[in-house]
């Protein structure tokens, strides 16, 4: 599955936010400047970040699982966590 979220947080602040959610659940599997990758038994994730509009960072999270897999509801966690440090105000929500 692929996710997308843009937000006003800068690049390396989301690749931060990438490191310290998945890195305690997955395996930390590959690095570069603005691309993170996961991977654990149930599957990978992969993170990419790239400045969108000038002042908005384009947020891609891709999973290879399909549906509401265990990785797929990490995923969208973590967009949400993302949505909730551009704006304190946002309320997480749901299952996942």
């Amino acid at each position: 599955m692929r996710y997308f979220h843009r937000t006003s947080i800068p690049v390396d602040a989301v690749l931060e936010a990438a490191d310290a959610f998945f890195g305690p659940r997955m395996q930390p599997t590959g690095s570069a400047p603005r691309h993170r990758e996961f991977r654990n038994s149930a599957g990978s994730v992969t993170v990419d970040v790239r400045v969108e509009g000038g002042h908005y960072t384009h947020v891609t999270v891709v999973t290879d699982q399909v549906g509401e897999s265990e990785v797929d509801k990490l995923a969208k966690r973590f967009l949400g966590t993302v949505h909730t440090k551009a704006d304190p105000r946002h309320e997480l929500r749901g299952a996942y």
